[in-house]
């Protein structure tokens, strides 16, 4: 995964965080609560270079039979998911037994710096890669780059779908809006339905709502309605929602005419990705993780095989 940007030894925030440890020397401050700022500090600026921020004492869910954990420090991506934690010590602790005590306790290993102000220790996907000595300014940015620059895989798949569907929705959405076009010339039934849901929004909405106006709905509803029954896991979605119960009666107008939602979906899938085959798809999913419904879904979306299909069945599709 591309990084935002690389963290030198110059960078102004080591600066800061030496000169800070020099400063608390000074005062001869040695416990936790009093050192951690300097490097929260450092977290918080170092953060930013990646579009990412800092929280401190956020709680998480702890691990299978764990109560709920707080870590000392969360840093969060721009989408709101947590990429790495941070768990501070006083120099009087040994740091490898409070490493052993946290990880009893179901601390996070996914990505986590462990550090008392003088050795720092990084797990990724709970194995210790990094040991370093935190007074080598080389050292430590080696630590923050290789901290910031992990990715867990689901988080990896996830972000390689969100660019995935920046190019396929517009796509399908001007596929969908040549086949409403088409119906309404066409299709007797779907435009008899689509009168009377026309007069039904511009009664109900607005009196001067267009064709065009309802014509994009309908394809919003098309691209949207799995969206919600799969990620938001709610099947009700187009019975309890009063618009949406009419959009599926044009719907069901539409398909009467030889229209059918998933094949469409999957047909476009198959001639415009042929040969592509999206990062999520290939990465295995880490052992012993839940399914959580963002994580079925990406495993559930279009993965273009390299003959055209999609290998699924069309109703197991994300749209």
């Amino acid at each position: 995964m591309a990084q935002a940007g690389v963290i030198k030894p110059t960078h102004r925030a080591i600066q800061r965080y030496y000169d800070s440890l020099k400063r608390l020397s000074g005062e001869h401050v040695t416990h936790e609560l009093g050192l951690r700022p300097a490097f929260q500090n450092l977290l918080e600026e170092t953060a930013k270079v990646h579009g990412w921020s800092f929280i401190s004492e956020l709680t998480t869910p702890g691990g299978k039979g764990h109560a709920a954990l707080r870590p000392d420090g969360t840093v969060r991506d721009g989408n709101s998911l947590p990429r790495g934690y941070w768990e501070a010590k006083d120099t009087g602790d040994a740091l490898d037994k409070e490493i052993a005590r946290k990880k009893a306790k179901g601390y996070p290993l996914s990505n986590i710096i462990f550090e008392d102000t003088s050795t720092a220790v990084l797990y990724q996907n709970k194995l210790e890669v990094m040991r370093v000595e935190l007074k080598d300014r080389q050292k430590l940015a080696d630590l923050l780059n290789h901290f910031y620059s992990y990715a867990e895989p689901e988080i990896e798949r996830f972000d390689h779908a969100v660019e995935e569907f920046k190019t396929r929705v517009p796509e399908l959405a001007r596929g969908l809006a040549g086949l409403i076009e088409k119906a309404h010339a066409d299709n007797r039934k779907f435009a008899e339905a689509f009168g009377a849901f026309l007069a039904l929004c511009q009664t109900s909405i607005n009196p001067s709502l267009s064709r065009a106006a309802v014509d994009e709905m309908l394809v919003q509803h098309l691209l949207t309605e799995r969206l919600f029954r799969t990620i938001f896991n709610n099947p009700e979605f187009t019975r309890r929602n009063a618009i949406a119960v009419e959009v599926e009666k044009l719907i069901e107008a539409l398909a009467s005419h030889a229209f059918n939602r998933d094949e469409f979906v999957r047909q476009r899938r198959g001639s415009a990705g042929q040969g592509i085959r999206p990062a999520w798809r290939q990465a295995p999913r880490p052992a012993g993780q839940g399914r959580g419904r963002v994580r079925n879904a990406l495993e559930k979306a279009p993965h273009f095989c390299e003959d055209g299909s999609d290998g699924l069945n069309p109703h197991q599709a994300l749209f």
